[in-house]
Protein backbone atom coordinates (compact mmCIF):
# COMPACT_ATOMS: atom_id res chain seq x y z
CA UNK A 1 0.00 0.00 0.00
CA UNK A 2 1.68 3.20 -1.13
CA UNK A 3 -0.43 5.61 0.93
CA UNK A 4 -0.76 4.11 4.42
CA UNK A 5 -3.32 6.69 5.61
CA UNK A 6 -6.54 6.82 3.62
CA UNK A 7 -9.53 9.04 4.28
CA UNK A 8 -12.32 6.46 4.43
CA UNK A 9 -14.95 9.22 4.47
CA UNK A 10 -15.57 9.38 0.71
CA UNK A 11 -16.05 5.60 0.45
CA UNK A 12 -18.21 5.52 3.58
CA UNK A 13 -20.46 8.18 2.01
CA UNK A 14 -20.72 6.14 -1.21
CA UNK A 15 -21.86 3.11 0.77
CA UNK A 16 -24.29 5.23 2.80
CA UNK A 17 -25.84 6.64 -0.40
CA UNK A 18 -26.22 3.13 -1.83
CA UNK A 19 -27.91 1.96 1.36
CA UNK A 20 -30.22 4.97 1.33
CA UNK A 21 -31.43 3.94 -2.14
CA UNK A 22 -32.34 0.40 -1.04
CA UNK A 23 -36.11 -0.08 -1.14
CA UNK A 24 -37.88 -2.30 1.37
CA UNK A 25 -38.86 -4.80 -1.34
CA UNK A 26 -35.14 -5.28 -2.14
CA UNK A 27 -34.13 -6.39 1.37
CA UNK A 28 -34.66 -10.06 0.50
CA UNK A 29 -32.78 -9.87 -2.82
CA UNK A 30 -29.74 -12.07 -3.29
CA UNK A 31 -26.22 -10.63 -3.29
CA UNK A 32 -22.83 -11.78 -4.61
CA UNK A 33 -22.18 -13.12 -1.08
CA UNK A 34 -23.47 -16.72 -0.94
CA UNK A 35 -26.44 -17.25 1.40
CA UNK A 36 -26.60 -13.51 2.09
CA UNK A 37 -29.61 -11.35 1.20
CA UNK A 38 -29.42 -7.57 0.99
CA UNK A 39 -30.72 -7.30 4.58
CA UNK A 40 -27.85 -9.53 5.78
CA UNK A 41 -25.30 -7.51 3.82
CA UNK A 42 -26.65 -4.31 5.37
CA UNK A 43 -26.46 -5.93 8.81
CA UNK A 44 -22.86 -6.92 8.12
CA UNK A 45 -22.04 -3.37 7.01
CA UNK A 46 -23.54 -2.00 10.20
CA UNK A 47 -21.62 -4.45 12.38
CA UNK A 48 -18.30 -3.96 10.61
CA UNK A 49 -18.70 -0.18 10.76
CA UNK A 50 -19.03 -0.32 14.54
CA UNK A 51 -16.19 -2.85 14.86
CA UNK A 52 -13.77 -0.86 12.69
CA UNK A 53 -14.78 2.39 14.38
CA UNK A 54 -13.73 0.84 17.67
CA UNK A 55 -10.62 -0.72 16.12
CA UNK A 56 -9.58 2.73 14.84
CA UNK A 57 -10.17 4.26 18.26
CA UNK A 58 -8.33 1.31 19.89
CA UNK A 59 -11.42 0.64 22.03
CA UNK A 60 -10.99 -3.12 22.11
CA UNK A 61 -13.77 -5.29 23.47
CA UNK A 62 -16.92 -7.08 22.36
CA UNK A 63 -17.25 -5.22 19.05
CA UNK A 64 -13.67 -5.91 17.99
CA UNK A 65 -13.53 -9.48 19.34
CA UNK A 66 -16.51 -10.88 17.40
CA UNK A 67 -15.57 -12.94 14.37
CA UNK A 68 -17.47 -11.86 11.25
CA UNK A 69 -18.80 -15.30 10.29
CA UNK A 70 -20.29 -16.31 13.65
CA UNK A 71 -23.87 -15.85 12.47
CA UNK A 72 -25.70 -14.31 9.53
CA UNK A 73 -26.25 -10.66 10.49
CA UNK A 74 -29.57 -8.91 10.01
CA UNK A 75 -30.92 -5.40 10.33
CA UNK A 76 -33.27 -3.96 12.91
CA UNK A 77 -36.01 -1.39 12.39
CA UNK A 78 -33.63 1.57 12.89
CA UNK A 79 -31.01 0.53 10.32
CA UNK A 80 -31.70 3.46 7.97
CA UNK A 81 -30.53 5.89 10.67
CA UNK A 82 -27.96 3.64 12.36
CA UNK A 83 -25.95 2.63 9.28
CA UNK A 84 -25.04 6.12 8.01
CA UNK A 85 -24.17 7.19 11.56
CA UNK A 86 -21.93 4.14 12.02
CA UNK A 87 -20.25 4.72 8.64
CA UNK A 88 -19.57 8.37 9.55
CA UNK A 89 -18.12 7.33 12.92
CA UNK A 90 -15.90 4.72 11.25
CA UNK A 91 -14.52 7.32 8.84
CA UNK A 92 -13.97 9.82 11.64
CA UNK A 93 -12.07 7.29 13.75
CA UNK A 94 -9.67 6.53 10.88
CA UNK A 95 -9.00 10.23 10.20
CA UNK A 96 -6.87 10.20 13.35
CA UNK A 97 -3.30 9.29 12.32
CA UNK A 98 -2.99 7.31 15.58
CA UNK A 99 -5.52 4.81 14.21
CA UNK A 100 -2.97 3.78 11.57
CA UNK A 101 -0.16 3.17 14.08
CA UNK A 102 0.44 0.57 16.76
CA UNK A 103 -1.75 -2.48 17.13
CA UNK A 104 -5.51 -2.95 17.19
CA UNK A 105 -8.04 -5.74 16.77
CA UNK A 106 -10.90 -6.44 14.39
CA UNK A 107 -12.91 -9.63 13.95
CA UNK A 108 -11.05 -11.15 16.89
CA UNK A 109 -7.71 -10.80 15.07
CA UNK A 110 -4.85 -8.62 16.33
CA UNK A 111 -3.53 -6.44 13.50
CA UNK A 112 -1.18 -3.53 12.94
CA UNK A 113 -3.21 -0.33 12.65
CA UNK A 114 -2.24 0.21 9.00
CA UNK A 115 -3.41 -3.30 8.07
CA UNK A 116 -6.70 -2.83 9.93
CA UNK A 117 -7.26 0.44 8.06
CA UNK A 118 -6.64 -1.31 4.74
CA UNK A 119 -9.07 -4.07 5.77
CA UNK A 120 -11.67 -1.41 6.58
CA UNK A 121 -11.16 0.11 3.12
CA UNK A 122 -11.49 -3.36 1.59
CA UNK A 123 -14.73 -4.06 3.48
CA UNK A 124 -16.26 -0.77 2.34
CA UNK A 125 -15.15 -1.09 -1.28
CA UNK A 126 -16.06 -4.75 -1.81
CA UNK A 127 -19.33 -4.68 0.12
CA UNK A 128 -20.24 -1.42 -1.62
CA UNK A 129 -19.88 -3.31 -4.90
CA UNK A 130 -21.90 -6.22 -3.47
CA UNK A 131 -24.72 -3.88 -2.49
CA UNK A 132 -24.71 -1.97 -5.78
CA UNK A 133 -24.83 -5.21 -7.78
CA UNK A 134 -27.59 -6.68 -5.62
CA UNK A 135 -29.91 -3.69 -6.08
CA UNK A 136 -28.91 -2.79 -9.65
CA UNK A 137 -27.21 0.54 -8.95
CA UNK A 138 -24.13 2.01 -10.66
CA UNK A 139 -20.97 1.88 -8.58
CA UNK A 140 -17.77 3.85 -8.65
CA UNK A 141 -15.71 3.49 -5.46
CA UNK A 142 -13.47 6.15 -4.05
CA UNK A 143 -10.11 5.77 -5.87
CA UNK A 144 -7.96 6.00 -2.71
CA UNK A 145 -10.05 3.41 -0.88
CA UNK A 146 -9.99 1.16 -3.95
CA UNK A 147 -6.18 1.32 -4.12
CA UNK A 148 -5.94 0.49 -0.40
CA UNK A 149 -8.41 -2.39 -0.79
CA UNK A 150 -6.56 -3.77 -3.80
CA UNK A 151 -3.22 -3.52 -1.98
CA UNK A 152 -4.66 -5.49 0.94
CA UNK A 153 -6.27 -8.10 -1.33
CA UNK A 154 -3.00 -8.69 -3.18
CA UNK A 155 -1.34 -9.56 0.13
CA UNK A 156 -4.29 -11.77 1.16
CA UNK A 157 -4.09 -13.99 -1.94
CA UNK A 158 -1.74 -16.41 -0.19
CA UNK A 159 -3.51 -16.29 3.18
CA UNK A 160 -3.86 -19.64 4.93
CA UNK A 161 -7.28 -21.29 4.53
CA UNK A 162 -8.07 -19.18 1.46
CA UNK A 163 -11.53 -20.11 0.22
CA UNK A 164 -12.85 -21.27 3.58
CA UNK A 165 -13.24 -17.99 5.45
CA UNK A 166 -13.41 -14.33 4.50
CA UNK A 167 -12.58 -14.84 0.84
CA UNK A 168 -13.55 -17.37 -1.76
CA UNK A 169 -11.05 -18.71 -4.27
CA UNK A 170 -9.63 -16.00 -6.53
CA UNK A 171 -11.67 -15.45 -9.70
CA UNK A 172 -9.24 -14.94 -12.61
CA UNK A 173 -9.51 -11.48 -14.15
CA UNK A 174 -7.39 -10.15 -17.05
CA UNK A 175 -4.38 -8.11 -15.92
CA UNK A 176 -5.54 -5.17 -18.03
CA UNK A 177 -9.04 -5.15 -16.47
CA UNK A 178 -10.09 -2.11 -14.44
CA UNK A 179 -8.68 -2.03 -10.91
CA UNK A 180 -12.15 -2.57 -9.40
CA UNK A 181 -12.66 -5.76 -11.43
CA UNK A 182 -9.24 -7.03 -10.35
CA UNK A 183 -10.04 -6.29 -6.70
CA UNK A 184 -13.41 -8.02 -7.01
CA UNK A 185 -11.73 -11.08 -8.52
CA UNK A 186 -9.15 -11.16 -5.73
CA UNK A 187 -11.99 -11.07 -3.20
CA UNK A 188 -13.38 -14.30 -4.68
CA UNK A 189 -16.23 -12.71 -6.62
CA UNK A 190 -16.99 -12.70 -10.33
CA UNK A 191 -16.89 -9.09 -11.59
CA UNK A 192 -19.62 -10.04 -14.08
CA UNK A 193 -22.08 -11.12 -11.35
CA UNK A 194 -25.59 -9.76 -11.79
CA UNK A 195 -28.70 -10.09 -9.64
Amino acid sequence: MSDPIVDLGPQARIVARLAEEVRDHQLGARTPCPDCAVRNLLGHLLGLSVAFRDAGRKHLGATTDTRPNVELPDIGPGWREELPEALDALAEAWRDPAAWTGATRAGGVDLPGAVAGAVAADELVIHGWDLARAVGRPYEPDPAALRAAYGFLVTAVDAPNRGSGLFGPVVPVPEDAPLLDRAIGLSGRDPQWKA
